[in-house]
């Protein structure tokens, strides 16, 4: 896990990891700063010092090839193939935390979903 929100491309022609600027990016970055913003861990950068501690992530967000390269992924698929505008949302740096710290992610994350539903 990490904490950040990537945006399509997720793959480029190459198949390494670059940026892959699609034709809305600038409508993906919005999208993904409008919940980033409302994060202050994930708009920071850099969450997961611990466990990666070179990786960071300008206010919070990133191209998903530029992070990581994805080819065929649904994000990519649904953008080209049904005009979706998708973005994936990566909460936080373990994978699967324990029940009991749920409330605390629902707190961390509840006005950034609130800003991203104003985006529609």
């Amino acid at each position: 896990g990490s904490l950040v929100v990537n945006y399509p491309f997720d793959d480029d022609e190459q198949g390494v990891a670059i940026y892959s600027k699609s034709p809305d990016d600038a409508v993906f970055q919005q999208l993904a700063l409008s919940y980033s913003k409302e994060n202050a861990k994930m708009y920071q950068g850099s969450p997961c010092k611990d466990m990666y501690p070179s990786e960071y992530f300008p206010h919070g967000i990133t191209n998903g090839a530029q992070w990581y390269n994805v080819p065929g992924g649904m994000q990519d698929w649904n953008y080209l193939n049904t005009n979706c505008f998708e973005v994936t949302i990566e909460l936080g740096c373990v994978k699967y935390p324990r029940a009991e710290e749920l409330p605390k992610y629902w707190e961390q994350n509840r006005r950034s979903l609130l800003q991203f539903m104003k985006q529609v």
